[in-house]
């Protein structure tokens, strides 16, 4: 696998071979297979890794991920244990090594994002037609599956149809992994709403078992990293709505203010300490309001 060139050096952990760094998370193995998955404080945006972290992130995303995975127990995921090294703890957990499907399995229920770039280009999203008339934060009639593929790293992910899905991992397959995007994301947003947040869209990816081939939630899942977080109280469709994710960051990217355009082959600068906090904020603020935990 490659590794992402602006990302620290891994911490070396006891008893356990590192594998990957990616834009956030590291991945280790133990010597009876199974892995080590670790979320780190890291933030990216526009493709690039900040120098900047955000405190408490890596913590935050592992915590969320479990409590979805609690919510849905009769969906088979690859979370086995949280016992894990002392110097990841809280921000990482054990799992199934798995054979992972070359697919970004990403369900739309809002329009907005690329998705509304999609749109206004052609009237549909990824070959799935949509009526006329949507705009930014429009409420789809009804969730689509509008998968993408697996960049390199530091490349875009590129949105595609379900019939190259099909070509490139099988109908069948293809049909599952469909069907199971649209029900937990379906059961997710119904979740989310009830306690104050739309989820616009997100992004799921599957493995297979090796041994029992069942297909397998894995990576991290509903969090402000891989969705869109919006307050209910504050959907208006028509405009960029208010979030609970890395907004600020990129807001502040793309002000005067930074300095820098997404466009400049120069990495970012840093962030100022008050972009910080209000990231940590919102990332703690969807925690609580999901979960009704304090962080």
């Amino acid at each position: 696998m490659a590794e992402i060139a602006n990302v620290p050096p891994a911490a070396k952990l006891a008893g356990v071979e590192h594998l990957y760094s990616g834009k956030v998370r590291e991945l280790y193995r133990f010597p009876d297979g199974r892995l080590l998955f670790v979320a780190s404080d890291r933030i990216s945006a526009f493709d690039w890794v900040l120098p900047t972290t955000i405190p408490d992130k890596g913590r935050i995303l592992t915590a969320m991920t479990t409590w979805w995975f609690e919510q849905f127990a009769d969906i088979t995921n690859h979370w086995l244990s949280s016992d894990v090294p002392a110097e990841v703890a809280g921000r990482a957990m054990v799992t199934q090594p798995l054979e992972m499907f070359p697919v970004e399995c990403v369900a739309r229920g809002y329009l907005t994002g690329s998705g509304l770039a999609d749109y206004q280009a052609s009237g549909s999203v990824c070959g799935v037609a949509l009526p006329a008339g949507l705009t930014n934060g429009s409420r789809l009639p009804a969730p689509i599956f509008t998968p993408a593929t697996k960049a390199d790293v530091g490349e875009h992910d590129e949105n595609v149809d379900f019939e190259a899905v099909s070509g490139t991992i099988g109908e069948e397959d293809a049909n599952e992994l469909r069907r199971l995007t649209l029900q937990i994301y379906e059961r997710a947003e119904g979740i989310a709403r009830d306690r104050g947040i739309i989820v616009a869209d997100t992004k799921f990816e599957f493995g297979r078992n090796p041994s029992s081939k069942v297909i397998t939630l894995a990576d991290e899942v509903l969090t402000p990293d891989s969705s869109r977080f919006w307050p209910a109280d504050k959907w208006e469709p028509g405009r960029q709505q208010s979030s609970f994710d890395k907004q600020f960051v990129r807001d502040w990217l793309t002000s005067a203010e930074s300095g820098w355009s997404p466009k400049s082959d120069d990495p970012p600068p840093g962030l100022p300490d008050a972009v910080v906090e209000q990231t940590r904020a919102k990332y703690v603020e969807a925690y609580e309001r999901l979960t009704g935990r304090t962080f």
